[in-house]
Protein backbone atom coordinates (compact mmCIF):
# COMPACT_ATOMS: atom_id res chain seq x y z
CA UNK A 1 0.00 0.00 0.00
CA UNK A 2 1.57 3.45 -0.90
CA UNK A 3 2.11 6.09 1.92
CA UNK A 4 -0.37 8.86 1.81
CA UNK A 5 1.40 12.42 -0.26
CA UNK A 6 1.32 14.92 2.10
CA UNK A 7 -1.61 17.47 1.50
CA UNK A 8 -0.38 21.16 0.33
CA UNK A 9 -1.14 23.71 2.59
CA UNK A 10 -1.58 27.52 1.65
CA UNK A 11 0.58 29.98 3.07
CA UNK A 12 0.48 33.47 3.18
CA UNK A 13 4.14 35.39 3.60
CA UNK A 14 5.52 39.09 3.43
CA UNK A 15 9.32 39.34 2.36
CA UNK A 16 11.71 41.56 0.17
CA UNK A 17 12.26 41.02 -3.80
CA UNK A 18 15.63 40.96 -5.26
CA UNK A 19 15.30 45.01 -5.45
CA UNK A 20 14.49 45.25 -1.61
CA UNK A 21 11.02 45.78 -2.37
CA UNK A 22 8.67 44.61 -0.12
CA UNK A 23 5.85 42.49 -1.26
CA UNK A 24 3.36 39.97 0.13
CA UNK A 25 1.23 36.95 -1.49
CA UNK A 26 0.11 33.29 -0.91
CA UNK A 27 2.39 29.86 -1.61
CA UNK A 28 1.14 26.33 -1.86
CA UNK A 29 3.62 23.95 -0.29
CA UNK A 30 3.55 20.89 2.01
CA UNK A 31 5.07 22.55 5.40
CA UNK A 32 6.40 26.06 6.09
CA UNK A 33 10.09 24.77 5.42
CA UNK A 34 9.17 24.51 1.74
CA UNK A 35 7.09 27.17 1.33
CA UNK A 36 10.64 28.88 2.43
CA UNK A 37 12.55 27.37 0.50
CA UNK A 38 10.15 27.45 -2.74
CA UNK A 39 10.13 31.94 -1.85
CA UNK A 40 14.16 31.84 -2.04
CA UNK A 41 14.08 30.14 -5.09
CA UNK A 42 12.12 33.04 -6.90
CA UNK A 43 14.65 35.58 -4.98
CA UNK A 44 12.64 36.54 -2.23
CA UNK A 45 13.74 36.72 1.53
CA UNK A 46 10.66 35.96 3.68
CA UNK A 47 10.19 37.87 6.66
CA UNK A 48 7.03 36.18 7.85
CA UNK A 49 4.84 32.99 6.44
CA UNK A 50 2.45 31.15 8.26
CA UNK A 51 -0.51 29.39 7.65
CA UNK A 52 -3.86 30.87 5.35
CA UNK A 53 -6.83 30.60 8.45
CA UNK A 54 -9.88 29.38 6.58
CA UNK A 55 -13.12 27.63 7.86
CA UNK A 56 -13.46 24.02 7.54
CA UNK A 57 -14.39 23.02 3.80
CA UNK A 58 -15.21 26.44 3.04
CA UNK A 59 -12.50 28.90 2.82
CA UNK A 60 -12.20 32.66 2.02
CA UNK A 61 -15.33 32.58 4.01
CA UNK A 62 -17.25 31.04 1.84
CA UNK A 63 -19.24 27.37 2.62
CA UNK A 64 -19.16 24.04 0.31
CA UNK A 65 -22.67 24.29 -0.99
CA UNK A 66 -24.10 21.52 -3.19
CA UNK A 67 -23.32 23.39 -6.41
CA UNK A 68 -19.49 23.13 -5.63
CA UNK A 69 -19.79 19.03 -4.96
CA UNK A 70 -22.38 19.52 -8.29
CA UNK A 71 -19.53 21.03 -10.48
CA UNK A 72 -16.74 18.67 -8.80
CA UNK A 73 -18.53 16.21 -9.49
CA UNK A 74 -19.08 17.21 -13.11
CA UNK A 75 -15.26 18.25 -13.57
CA UNK A 76 -14.10 14.76 -12.26
CA UNK A 77 -15.99 12.69 -14.83
CA UNK A 78 -14.89 15.05 -17.78
CA UNK A 79 -11.75 14.26 -16.80
CA UNK A 80 -11.84 10.68 -16.28
CA UNK A 81 -13.90 10.23 -19.59
CA UNK A 82 -11.21 11.80 -21.39
CA UNK A 83 -8.91 9.37 -20.22
CA UNK A 84 -6.73 11.26 -17.17
CA UNK A 85 -6.10 8.72 -14.78
CA UNK A 86 -8.07 9.63 -11.50
CA UNK A 87 -5.54 10.23 -9.12
CA UNK A 88 -4.21 13.15 -11.97
CA UNK A 89 -7.96 13.98 -12.41
CA UNK A 90 -8.19 15.18 -8.27
CA UNK A 91 -5.32 17.43 -9.41
CA UNK A 92 -6.40 19.23 -12.29
CA UNK A 93 -10.14 19.51 -10.54
CA UNK A 94 -8.41 20.60 -7.62
CA UNK A 95 -6.28 23.25 -8.69
CA UNK A 96 -8.50 25.14 -10.69
CA UNK A 97 -10.82 25.60 -7.21
CA UNK A 98 -11.25 28.79 -5.22
CA UNK A 99 -12.35 27.47 -2.16
CA UNK A 100 -9.08 26.35 -0.03
CA UNK A 101 -11.51 24.20 2.54
CA UNK A 102 -13.09 22.79 -0.64
CA UNK A 103 -9.31 22.37 -2.52
CA UNK A 104 -8.79 20.93 1.07
CA UNK A 105 -11.18 18.55 0.76
CA UNK A 106 -10.67 16.83 -2.79
CA UNK A 107 -6.72 16.98 -1.51
CA UNK A 108 -8.04 14.65 1.28
CA UNK A 109 -10.35 12.30 -1.19
CA UNK A 110 -7.08 12.30 -3.45
CA UNK A 111 -4.43 10.89 -0.39
CA UNK A 112 -7.43 8.26 0.44
CA UNK A 113 -7.91 6.98 -2.93
CA UNK A 114 -4.05 6.71 -3.60
CA UNK A 115 -3.67 4.90 -0.66
CA UNK A 116 -5.66 2.02 -1.69
CA UNK A 117 -9.29 3.13 -0.46
CA UNK A 118 -12.20 3.16 -2.84
CA UNK A 119 -14.21 6.00 -4.24
CA UNK A 120 -16.99 5.50 -2.60
CA UNK A 121 -15.55 4.67 1.15
CA UNK A 122 -13.61 8.04 0.38
CA UNK A 123 -16.27 10.30 0.12
CA UNK A 124 -18.46 8.36 2.78
CA UNK A 125 -16.00 10.36 5.32
CA UNK A 126 -17.73 13.37 4.66
CA UNK A 127 -21.54 12.88 4.89
CA UNK A 128 -22.03 16.49 5.44
CA UNK A 129 -21.06 16.83 1.40
CA UNK A 130 -21.94 12.99 -0.13
CA UNK A 131 -25.16 11.66 0.90
CA UNK A 132 -25.59 8.18 0.83
CA UNK A 133 -27.56 8.28 -2.62
CA UNK A 134 -24.16 10.04 -4.30
CA UNK A 135 -22.32 6.85 -2.24
CA UNK A 136 -23.91 4.06 -3.31
CA UNK A 137 -24.22 5.42 -7.38
CA UNK A 138 -20.69 5.77 -7.28
CA UNK A 139 -20.21 2.12 -5.37
CA UNK A 140 -22.43 1.07 -8.15
CA UNK A 141 -19.91 2.66 -10.63
CA UNK A 142 -16.79 1.35 -9.13
CA UNK A 143 -18.15 -2.39 -9.22
CA UNK A 144 -19.59 -2.45 -12.67
CA UNK A 145 -16.27 -0.80 -14.13
CA UNK A 146 -18.05 2.32 -15.22
CA UNK A 147 -17.56 4.60 -12.76
CA UNK A 148 -16.70 7.29 -15.20
CA UNK A 149 -19.84 6.87 -16.79
CA UNK A 150 -21.58 7.17 -13.48
CA UNK A 151 -19.93 10.23 -12.33
CA UNK A 152 -21.64 11.96 -15.60
CA UNK A 153 -24.85 10.75 -14.23
CA UNK A 154 -24.48 11.40 -10.64
CA UNK A 155 -23.53 15.03 -11.95
CA UNK A 156 -26.51 15.63 -14.14
CA UNK A 157 -28.54 14.41 -11.23
CA UNK A 158 -26.90 16.88 -8.94
CA UNK A 159 -26.90 19.56 -11.63
CA UNK A 160 -30.53 19.53 -12.44
CA UNK A 161 -31.84 18.85 -8.43
CA UNK A 162 -29.61 22.00 -7.83
CA UNK A 163 -31.43 24.07 -10.60
CA UNK A 164 -34.97 22.62 -9.52
CA UNK A 165 -34.00 23.75 -6.01
CA UNK A 166 -32.45 27.50 -6.92
CA UNK A 167 -36.43 27.80 -8.97
CA UNK A 168 -38.36 26.80 -5.66
CA UNK A 169 -36.26 29.18 -3.84
CA UNK A 170 -36.92 31.63 -5.90
CA UNK A 171 -41.07 31.36 -5.93
CA UNK A 172 -40.92 31.43 -2.04
CA UNK A 173 -38.92 34.08 -1.74
CA UNK A 174 -40.95 36.79 -4.05
CA UNK A 175 -43.56 36.44 -1.97
CA UNK A 176 -41.90 37.28 1.07
CA UNK A 177 -40.09 39.65 0.11
CA UNK A 178 -43.37 41.60 -1.25
CA UNK A 179 -44.62 40.89 1.82
CA UNK A 180 -41.74 42.45 4.43
CA UNK A 181 -41.32 45.72 2.02
CA UNK A 182 -45.37 46.67 2.12
CA UNK A 183 -45.01 45.83 6.31
CA UNK A 184 -41.59 48.21 6.29
CA UNK A 185 -43.01 50.54 4.47
CA UNK A 186 -46.54 50.73 6.60
CA UNK A 187 -44.55 50.60 9.45
CA UNK A 188 -42.72 53.41 8.43
CA UNK A 189 -45.18 55.77 7.39
CA UNK A 190 -47.20 54.80 10.75
CA UNK A 191 -44.05 56.06 12.90
CA UNK A 192 -42.63 58.52 11.38
CA UNK A 193 -45.17 59.97 9.15
CA UNK A 194 -48.23 59.83 10.96
CA UNK A 195 -47.34 61.53 13.76
CA UNK A 196 -46.37 64.75 12.15
CA UNK A 197 -49.67 65.01 10.80
CA UNK A 198 -51.54 64.18 14.20
CA UNK A 199 -49.95 67.38 15.65
CA UNK A 200 -51.15 69.58 12.67
CA UNK A 201 -54.95 68.09 13.49
CA UNK A 202 -54.72 68.59 17.12
CA UNK A 203 -54.26 72.76 16.10
CA UNK A 204 -58.40 72.06 14.17
CA UNK A 205 -59.96 71.65 17.25
CA UNK A 206 -62.55 69.77 14.95
CA UNK A 207 -63.68 66.20 14.91
CA UNK A 208 -61.70 63.51 13.13
CA UNK A 209 -63.01 61.24 10.51
CA UNK A 210 -63.18 57.64 11.88
CA UNK A 211 -60.86 56.10 9.14
CA UNK A 212 -58.07 59.05 10.80
CA UNK A 213 -58.68 58.23 14.15
CA UNK A 214 -58.45 54.36 13.17
CA UNK A 215 -54.72 55.25 11.60
CA UNK A 216 -53.97 57.57 14.24
CA UNK A 217 -54.83 54.97 16.84
CA UNK A 218 -52.88 51.97 15.13
CA UNK A 219 -49.89 55.09 14.76
CA UNK A 220 -49.57 55.15 18.41
CA UNK A 221 -49.66 51.40 19.21
CA UNK A 222 -46.94 51.11 16.67
CA UNK A 223 -44.70 53.63 18.38
CA UNK A 224 -44.84 52.26 21.70
CA UNK A 225 -44.60 48.54 20.76
CA UNK A 226 -43.30 48.30 17.67
CA UNK A 227 -40.13 46.68 19.54
CA UNK A 228 -42.84 44.02 20.91
CA UNK A 229 -44.33 43.45 17.66
CA UNK A 230 -40.80 42.68 15.74
CA UNK A 231 -39.72 40.29 18.44
CA UNK A 232 -42.73 38.22 18.21
CA UNK A 233 -42.84 37.87 14.42
CA UNK A 234 -38.46 36.58 15.02
CA UNK A 235 -40.28 34.92 17.83
CA UNK A 236 -43.06 33.27 15.91
CA UNK A 237 -40.02 32.50 13.39
CA UNK A 238 -37.66 30.55 15.37
CA UNK A 239 -40.15 28.69 17.45
CA UNK A 240 -41.85 27.17 14.31
CA UNK A 241 -37.89 26.17 12.90
CA UNK A 242 -37.22 25.22 15.79
CA UNK A 243 -40.03 22.69 16.31
CA UNK A 244 -39.54 21.36 13.05
CA UNK A 245 -36.39 19.59 13.86
CA UNK A 246 -37.71 18.45 17.40
CA UNK A 247 -40.85 17.28 16.17
CA UNK A 248 -41.56 15.01 13.31
CA UNK A 249 -45.45 15.39 13.31
CA UNK A 250 -44.96 19.22 13.62
CA UNK A 251 -42.80 18.95 10.68
CA UNK A 252 -45.05 16.47 8.86
CA UNK A 253 -48.03 18.60 9.47
CA UNK A 254 -46.25 21.13 8.12
CA UNK A 255 -45.41 19.74 5.02
CA UNK A 256 -48.80 18.94 4.55
CA UNK A 257 -50.11 22.38 4.69
CA UNK A 258 -47.88 23.79 2.47
CA UNK A 259 -48.85 21.56 -0.47
CA UNK A 260 -52.18 23.75 0.24
CA UNK A 261 -50.79 26.69 -0.30
CA UNK A 262 -52.59 28.74 -3.98
CA UNK A 263 -49.69 28.74 -6.46
CA UNK A 264 -47.03 28.11 -4.68
CA UNK A 265 -48.15 24.43 -3.36
CA UNK A 266 -48.71 23.75 -6.81
CA UNK A 267 -44.78 24.46 -7.85
CA UNK A 268 -43.92 22.18 -4.52
CA UNK A 269 -46.28 19.58 -5.60
CA UNK A 270 -44.86 19.54 -9.44
CA UNK A 271 -41.11 19.67 -8.05
CA UNK A 272 -41.57 16.65 -5.53
CA UNK A 273 -42.78 14.81 -8.96
CA UNK A 274 -39.66 15.84 -10.98
CA UNK A 275 -37.60 14.92 -8.32
CA UNK A 276 -39.03 11.24 -7.30
CA UNK A 277 -38.71 10.74 -11.38
CA UNK A 278 -34.78 12.12 -11.19
CA UNK A 279 -33.90 9.99 -8.68
CA UNK A 280 -35.50 7.16 -9.51
CA UNK A 281 -34.60 7.01 -13.20
CA UNK A 282 -31.08 7.77 -11.99
CA UNK A 283 -30.56 4.75 -9.46
CA UNK A 284 -32.05 2.16 -11.65
CA UNK A 285 -30.28 3.50 -14.72
CA UNK A 286 -26.94 2.38 -12.48
CA UNK A 287 -28.38 -0.80 -12.17
CA UNK A 288 -29.81 -0.60 -8.51
CA UNK A 289 -32.51 -3.06 -7.57
CA UNK A 290 -35.81 -1.36 -8.36
CA UNK A 291 -36.69 -1.57 -4.39
CA UNK A 292 -33.77 0.05 -3.27
CA UNK A 293 -34.32 3.32 -5.97
CA UNK A 294 -37.71 3.81 -4.71
CA UNK A 295 -35.84 3.67 -0.81
CA UNK A 296 -33.33 6.52 -2.40
CA UNK A 297 -36.42 8.60 -3.99
CA UNK A 298 -38.80 8.44 -1.07
CA UNK A 299 -35.61 9.86 1.08
CA UNK A 300 -34.68 12.34 -2.04
CA UNK A 301 -38.67 13.62 -2.16
CA UNK A 302 -38.69 16.24 0.56
CA UNK A 303 -42.15 15.74 1.58
CA UNK A 304 -43.60 13.83 3.64
CA UNK A 305 -46.69 13.29 1.74
CA UNK A 306 -44.94 11.93 -0.96
CA UNK A 307 -42.01 10.25 0.85
CA UNK A 308 -45.36 8.19 2.27
CA UNK A 309 -46.69 7.86 -1.17
CA UNK A 310 -43.14 5.97 -2.33
CA UNK A 311 -42.79 4.03 0.67
CA UNK A 312 -46.33 2.32 -0.37
CA UNK A 313 -44.78 2.09 -4.17
CA UNK A 314 -42.45 -0.25 -2.70
CA UNK A 315 -44.03 -1.91 -0.57
CA UNK A 316 -46.62 -2.67 -3.37
CA UNK A 317 -43.50 -3.10 -5.87
CA UNK A 318 -42.06 -5.80 -3.09
CA UNK A 319 -45.07 -7.75 -3.26
CA UNK A 320 -45.12 -8.50 -7.19
CA UNK A 321 -47.16 -5.38 -8.00
CA UNK A 322 -46.37 -3.39 -11.17
CA UNK A 323 -44.58 -0.18 -10.56
CA UNK A 324 -47.65 1.19 -12.80
CA UNK A 325 -50.33 -0.07 -10.60
CA UNK A 326 -48.62 1.02 -7.26
CA UNK A 327 -48.30 4.27 -8.28
CA UNK A 328 -51.76 4.90 -9.38
CA UNK A 329 -53.23 3.32 -6.04
CA UNK A 330 -51.12 6.00 -3.96
CA UNK A 331 -53.49 8.71 -5.80
CA UNK A 332 -50.69 11.07 -5.48
CA UNK A 333 -48.88 11.07 -8.89
CA UNK A 334 -50.34 13.09 -11.65
CA UNK A 335 -51.75 10.55 -14.40
CA UNK A 336 -49.15 12.00 -17.28
CA UNK A 337 -46.40 10.20 -15.01
CA UNK A 338 -48.13 7.14 -14.37
CA UNK A 339 -48.84 6.66 -17.87
CA UNK A 340 -45.40 7.42 -18.83
CA UNK A 341 -44.18 4.79 -16.19
CA UNK A 342 -46.75 2.13 -17.75
CA UNK A 343 -44.59 2.83 -21.12
CA UNK A 344 -41.39 2.37 -19.62
CA UNK A 345 -42.10 -0.99 -17.87
CA UNK A 346 -43.75 -2.14 -21.19
CA UNK A 347 -41.61 -1.15 -23.35
CA UNK A 348 -38.14 -2.12 -21.01
CA UNK A 349 -36.71 1.98 -20.90
CA UNK A 350 -38.33 2.60 -17.67
CA UNK A 351 -35.54 4.83 -16.55
CA UNK A 352 -35.59 6.64 -20.19
CA UNK A 353 -39.32 7.47 -19.37
CA UNK A 354 -38.77 9.07 -15.81
CA UNK A 355 -36.10 10.88 -16.99
CA UNK A 356 -38.69 12.63 -19.40
CA UNK A 357 -41.21 13.01 -16.76
CA UNK A 358 -38.56 14.59 -14.74
CA UNK A 359 -37.39 17.31 -17.23
CA UNK A 360 -41.42 17.73 -18.22
CA UNK A 361 -41.80 18.79 -14.56
CA UNK A 362 -38.66 20.71 -14.33
CA UNK A 363 -39.74 22.53 -17.35
CA UNK A 364 -43.50 22.93 -15.66
CA UNK A 365 -41.35 24.14 -12.09
CA UNK A 366 -39.73 26.87 -14.42
CA UNK A 367 -42.58 28.21 -16.16
CA UNK A 368 -44.89 28.50 -12.78
CA UNK A 369 -42.12 30.24 -11.21
CA UNK A 370 -41.87 32.64 -14.39
CA UNK A 371 -45.61 32.79 -13.65
CA UNK A 372 -45.97 33.58 -10.51
CA UNK A 373 -43.06 36.47 -10.95
CA UNK A 374 -45.79 37.72 -13.33
CA UNK A 375 -48.32 37.69 -11.12
CA UNK A 376 -46.79 38.89 -8.49
CA UNK A 377 -45.99 42.43 -10.01
CA UNK A 378 -49.66 43.94 -9.66
CA UNK A 379 -50.14 42.11 -6.39
CA UNK A 380 -47.28 44.19 -5.28
CA UNK A 381 -48.48 47.29 -6.68
CA UNK A 382 -52.19 46.33 -5.49
CA UNK A 383 -50.16 45.95 -1.71
CA UNK A 384 -48.31 48.85 -1.22
CA UNK A 385 -51.01 51.08 -3.22
CA UNK A 386 -53.73 49.71 -0.37
CA UNK A 387 -50.97 50.47 1.90
CA UNK A 388 -49.77 53.50 1.39
CA UNK A 389 -52.60 55.06 -0.01
CA UNK A 390 -54.73 54.27 2.75
CA UNK A 391 -52.53 55.87 5.23
CA UNK A 392 -51.94 58.89 2.71
CA UNK A 393 -56.38 59.51 2.24
CA UNK A 394 -56.69 59.03 6.40
CA UNK A 395 -54.22 61.25 6.96
CA UNK A 396 -55.80 63.87 3.98
CA UNK A 397 -59.65 63.51 4.71
CA UNK A 398 -59.51 65.93 8.16
CA UNK A 399 -58.43 68.36 5.22
CA UNK A 400 -60.73 68.05 3.03
CA UNK A 401 -63.24 68.10 5.52
CA UNK A 402 -61.77 71.33 6.72
CA UNK A 403 -61.54 72.70 2.99
CA UNK A 404 -65.64 71.70 2.34
CA UNK A 405 -66.25 73.50 5.88
CA UNK A 406 -64.38 76.38 4.60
Amino acid sequence: MAAKEAQPVTFVWEGKDKNGNTSKGKIDAENIAFAKAQLRKQGIVPSKVAKERVSAFGGKGKKTTPLDIAIFTRQLATMMKAGVPMIQAFDIVAGGVEKDGLKKMIYSIKNEVASGTNLAQALRKYPDYFDDLFCNLVQAGEQSGALETMLDRIATYKEKTEALKAKIKKAMTYPIAVIVVGLVVAAILLIKVVPQFETIFQSFGADLPAFTKFVISLSEYAQSYWFIALGLVVAIGVGVKAAIKKSQKFADAVDKMVLKIPVIGDILYKAAVARFARTLATTFAAGVPLVNALESAAGASGNVVFYTSIMQIKNGVSTGQSLQNATRMTGIFPNMAVQMIAIGEESGSLDEMLDKVASFYEAEVDNAVDSLTSLMEPFIMAVLGVLVGGLVVAMYLPIFKLGAVV
